[in-house]
């Protein structure tokens, strides 16, 4: 009798309440191998590789590609081999459905008729017995281990995640890795592992851009030099335009996971957070002089954006005030500035940060903003990248915005809107001068942030950008 193993929505950090099965990559009825792609998950911000852990047979898959499902309920049924279609059903039913908490973990086999999990406790926590013995095993500590399963149940493969996360390091820490036989050092899939060593790639110049920073199969592709492919005849593309809206019509769109959170945190936002706005411009004759400098001199040079990162940056940790997050009735002041810079995406806004921006030149805020942004609109982005912050830039000029107001991105207590440059006439020593010049808009909460606060951090970085020299050093 094959034993049956319940696959289950996955959860990756501790805000994650839901995920879209995108795409199955198995076929019921068929068989996959440990490594193997299974499926791919969008969640609010980005996408995940769901990659097998173990060797099994596809019983029935219960999730519809396009569909939303909370954290813990049953997607799949594995097994050893083939089941009977009725046996398949009492499992499935012992979970409530599809859209029911599972009572089993990932991890645990379950016999024909599921019962309910054995429950053993490790300093007070409820644990999946697999997730115990490995645990055990490998030493690991489940204290501080969010479960996954359901009422918090901690499942094997929350221990498998948490054993292979990273060592934090202290900011600014050196780190080195010397490259040495096998793989198993590295926080890879099995998947990425594989395809690695069949084509000679060295994981340790691997960037990972899954969840804490793991490699997955994508990654090392990036890193795979092409051969030259046989000719063949090309695919037709399918046609991505949408398709017309009847004059009498209305086309229904459902929002993506990501598109619903933006409309939660923005709610929240506007619904709980005294916003005032405080408004200047600046000039950037200066600021765009210097960029063309930097780029007769190296053939390439930083977007004003950058430079405006790095204004504030510096005018941020010189009015700590401002670079604050609000939680409750307590205001965390941050001694380096984490600015989320606002990137468009095709399923919606993401706002990565720039970790102690800084501490950061110019050139390296610019190359770091460009590889958040590419992975971001490719959903690459691990959690840490786009949670938290202290500030956040959003900038519409490109649009040919002349000036806006944004909405504050909590529990950040701040963000400033910059609008395009436009020229201007203005008196100057008795004269008419004509400048170019952006508009600024910063966006405060009242709660954490006064006014008189907030005009002089303005008044800061508007002095930063007029007179940018201080942005290279």
């Amino acid at each position: 009798m094959s034993k049956l193993r319940a696959f289950t929505m996955p959860k990756w950090g501790i805000e994650m309440t839901e995920g879209v099965i995108a795409n199955w990559e198995i076929a019921e009825g068929a068989s996959f191998a440990k490594g193997d792609l299974l499926t791919l998950i969008e969640t609010d911000k980005i996408t995940n590789e769901v990659e097998a852990e173990y060797d099994a047979f596809v019983c029935r898959l219960i999730a519809q590609p396009g569909e939303t499902y909370p954290v813990g309920a049953l997607l799949a049924v594995f097994g050893d081999g083939a089941a009977d279609a009725g046996v398949v059903d009492s499992f499935v039913a012992s979970f409530g459905g599809a859209a029911a908490p599972p009572v089993v973990g990932n991890d645990a086999p379950a016999p024909a008729v599921a019962a309910p999990a054995v429950q053993v406790p490790i300093d007070n926590k409820v644990i999946s017995p697999g997730a115990v013995n490995l645990a055990r095993r490998d030493g690991i500590d489940v204290s501080g281990i969010n479960g996954s399963g359901r009422n918090g149940r901690i499942t094997f493969q929350d221990v498998d995640q948490a054993g292979k996360a990273p060592v934090a390091l202290p900011y600014g820490a050196p780190v080195s890795i010397t490259p040495v036989a096998g793989l198993d050092q590295y926080f890879a899939s099995p998947l990425a592992k594989r395809v690695a060593s069949s084509h000679g790639v060295d994981l340790g110049k691997v960037a990972g851009s899954g969840p804490r920073g793991r490699i997955s199969k994508a990654d090392v592709l990036q890193h795979v030099v092409p051969t030259t492919p046989e000719p063949v005849a090309a695919a037709p593309v399918a046609a991505t335009t949408p398709s017309p809206i009847p004059a009498d019509g209305v086309r229904v769109v459902r929002m993506s996971p990501m598109r619903k959170a933006i409309a939660r945190q923005l709610t929240l936002s506007k619904s709980t957070i005294p916003h005032f706005y405080l408004r200047n411009s600046a000039a950037i004759d200066a600021l765009l002089a210097m960029r063309e400098q930097a780029k007769r001199a190296t053939g390439a040079a930083p977007s004003i954006n950058d430079y405006l990162v790095r204004a504030c940056a510096l005018a941020l940790v010189r009015h700590p005030d401002i670079n604050v997050q609000v939680h409750g009735d307590e205001i965390h002041q941050f001694g380096h500035a984490d600015i989320a810079v606002a990137v468009a995406t095709d399923k919606g806004l993401l706002t990565p940060i720039i970790r102690a921006a800084d501490t950061k030149s110019v050139a390296a805020i610019s190359a770091e903003v460009k590889s958040l942004a590419e992975r971001a609109r490719a959903g690459k982005l691990a959690p840490e990248e786009f949670q938290g912050g202290s500030f956040s830039i959003s900038n519409l000029g490109m649009f040919g915005i002349d000036t806006f107001d944004a909405i504050i991105n909590p529990p950040q207590g701040a963000i400033l809107a910059v609008g395009a440059g436009r020229q201007s006439a203005g008196a100057a020593n008795h004269a008419l001068q004509f400048s170019t010049r952006i508009q600024l808009s910063l966006s405060c909460d009242h709660r954490a942030i006064d006014g008189a606060v907030g005009a002089k951090f303005l008044a800061e970085l508007t002095a930063l950008i007029e007179m940018p020299e201080e942005l290279t050093r």
